[in-house]
């Protein structure tokens, strides 16, 4: 079967929901790589938003806040390359074991990763370190036979930005909790010292996943449709973002 491969530049974090959506329901395989513009918040799908997210601190900024599909904790999306790869159970590419899994999928990025000579391996369940230092985060659900896998990978992090739209439980701990995540996240631009190009990055990363036969391509018009529906209708609405 041949796989699809997306370019779909930068979205808001409701439309790249809605087509991570679509794509899950078209039943093709994809690989899909993807920005976010403006930067995003996004909570994991059993998260409850007000409890994670400062709202009125985002809102100021402007920063979207969105529900995934997938479960995980939340995500500040700013500096960063996403993928989303999609791919039904039947193909035998990836296990049906959840976290093999993962191994599995995260091993296609840390072969690209690698290749830059970055010391990238694989922490269950779902994360890629770089000397015991987290570089992607990465989420998974299966639906109708069908998995969807997505991830970031940090090209840069700006932390005090993020602890300050994500909710930190005690306001005296929050700059404890800032330089401890510094000590724990890293980057591209920190381990090479310069921002690599996402171009350059999304290349590499393609030549290392082993999807077969690939054929680069376009959301056809009725998935552009259907994902400007889903994204008004489900991404934006307060029934899906507040609904735990």
């Amino acid at each position: 079967m041949e796989f699809r491969l997306l370019d779909t530049g930068t979205k808001s974090a409701a439309m790249n929901m809605a087509i991570d959506e679509v794509l899950m329901l078209s039943g093709k395989p994809t690989l899909r790589f993807y920005d976010w513009d403006p930067p995003a918040v996004s909570i994991g799908y059993f998260q409850g938003i007000e409890q994670e997210v400062d709202l009125c601190r985002a809102k100021a900024e402007g920063v979207d806040v969105v529900r995934r599909l997938t479960g995980g904790g939340a995500v500040f999306h700013d500096k960063e390359l996403t993928y989303s790869f999609i791919v039904p159970e039947s193909m035998g590419l990836v296990s049906r074991n959840i976290l093999e899994s993962y191994g599995q999928i995260c091993g296609f990025i840390i072969d690209g990763l690698r290749s830059f000579n970055i010391n990238a391996e694989f922490k269950p369940i779902n994360d890629i370190i770089v000397n015991g230092k987290k570089i992607s985060g990465n989420a998974q659900t299966r639906r109708d036979g069908m998995v969807l896998q997505h991830g970031t990978i940090l090209l840069d992090v700006d932390v005090k930005r993020m602890f300050s739209i994500l909710k930190v439980p005690d306001e005296k701990i929050r700059d404890k909790m800032i330089s401890a995540a510094e000590e724990r996240v890293t980057s591209i631009k920190r381990e090479l010292g310069t921002t690599l190009g996402a171009d350059e990055l999304k290349k590499t990363l393609l030549d290392h996943f082993k999807l077969g036969t690939t054929k680069s391509g376009n959301l056809s018009k009725t998935e552009i449709q259907t994902a400007e529906k889903l994204s008004k209708e489900k991404y934006l609405s307060k029934e899906w973002n507040f609904r735990r």
